[in-house]
């Protein structure tokens, strides 16, 4: 049976006159171990837990972002599938907008850094191609939608 995490990608936006979906920006993690990927805030999911749950959950402890600070954006799942240590691994992705743009992040110690970034740049730091495909199949989703 494969691991299953579960997370946000969460973004923000600044909300000008006229729509602009270049002002979204990406908030992406950098691991404090292992390569030092960036990825959004994920984890595994605990007993008792549902996979939404367990994405709020992740990114209260990864970010500091409480649930009440975040809009899940309806329709928007992605799961992703690889191997990690000879393991097969399932994350879930749900979009998640940030209601204050200048919401104060707070890292775990799973994490030594973090950036909010548009979609070119996020998509170079993200260090795997699944993760690149999620981004910009979220940015696609934000851009087709009515803000």
């Amino acid at each position: 049976m494969a691991l299953r995490a579960c997370g946000l990608i969460i973004f923000r936006r600044c909300h000008t006159p006229k729509v602009d979906n270049s002002t979204i920006e990406f908030l992406l993690l950098q691991a404090s171990y292992g390569i030092h990927h960036w990825t959004p805030p994920k984890g595994h999911v605990d007993p008792g837990e549902n996979d939404l749950e367990t994405a709020l959950r992740e990114t209260q402890e990864e970010a500091g972002i409480e649930a009440g600070q975040l809009t899940i954006i309806e329709g928007f799942r992605k799961e992703l599938n690889y191997v990690v240590r000879k393991e097969p691994k399932t994350v879930i992705y749900w979009l998640a907008e940030v209601k204050d743009y200048n919401v104060e992040i707070h890292l775990s110690q799973e994490h030594q850094a973090y950036r909010w970034l548009g979609l070119d740049e996020a998509c170079q730091l993200a260090h795997f191609e699944d993760m690149k495909k999620a981004l910009q199949e979220g940015h696609q989703f934000l851009c087709s939608t009515v803000a």
